[in-house]
């Protein structure tokens, strides 16, 4: 990041009355959970049935027992501790800078640095529900688990409470990290390639002052961006004083 772009960013956000921060995967990759699209990513990588395919509704309920095999391998990093960006998100909230994160992770790395009021649109690895029952369990139950887990009170089975592909966002969370995004005066946009609907159309609700876009590859919202940054966001972030 050049010295330019560290002093815009620092004007920005020390201006800003009501700052939203829309994250995506490339948020978390610094604490070492890899993204998706990248070229690196977890989608470029080989199995027997393509992650899009096996992280769907429908390959969960015909093949329980082979999507928690890749979930249990890839999808849950609970090693994982939070990073330069987390951290200073999570600053930035607790000096009334920062109203909301919106956040298509399910890592559970926003709140483990501190963040209070994170939407979450694609649920979290960290609550896990018996489809009968109700009962919870938390991912590290389901790590240690063998199989298909079951429900320790009455047997049914149990489910990650994280948006497979083919369910819809939860409403409740939608509402509120649109109305967030609506009432913003500054938006940063961090980690994610703007591609993945319904999530990604969630900028058209942002009419304020500045957006910024912090992504390692181009968006389709680059071109109304006030501000590209192409660093790592934790990097980026770290040097911003409150």
């Amino acid at each position: 990041m050049t010295q330019e772009q560290h002093d815009k960013l620092q004007s920005i956000i020390r201006s800003a009355r009501k700052l939203v921060f829309f994250g995506g995967a490339g948020v978390s990759t610094e604490s070492g959970i890899p993204d998706f699209r990248s070229v690196d990513g977890l989608y470029n990588q080989k199995y027997k049935f393509p992650p899009e395919t096996i992280l769907s509704r429908t390959f969960f309920d015909r093949h329980t027992e082979e999507f928690y095999r890749f979930y249990r391998d890839k999808m849950l990093c609970l090693d994982a501790k939070p990073n330069a960006a987390h951290k200073k998100l999570a600053e930035m909230e607790d000096a009334g800078i920062l109203a909301c994160i919106v956040t298509q992770n399910i890592d559970g790395l926003h709140q483990a640095a501190g963040s209070r009021t994170v939407d979450e649109l694609h649920g979290s690895v960290h609550r896990n529900y018996c489809q009968k029952c109700g009962a919870l369990y938390d991912a590290a139950w389901i790590l240690h688990s063998e199989g298909v887990p079951r429900c320790e009170q009455c047997g049914g089975l149990v489910k990650p409470d994280v948006v497979l592909y083919e369910e819809g966002l939860p409403n409740d969370t939608v509402d509120h990290a649109v109305n967030a995004i609506a009432q913003a005066d500054v938006l940063i946009v961090g980690g994610t390639s703007l591609n993945v609907y319904p999530a990604a159309g969630f900028l058209r609700y942002f009419h304020g002052s500045h957006l910024i876009i912090m992504n390692r590859d181009a968006t389709p919202a680059d071109e109304q961006a006030d501000l590209i940054i192409r660093d790592k966001i934790g990097e980026a972030l770290s040097g911003i004083e409150l």
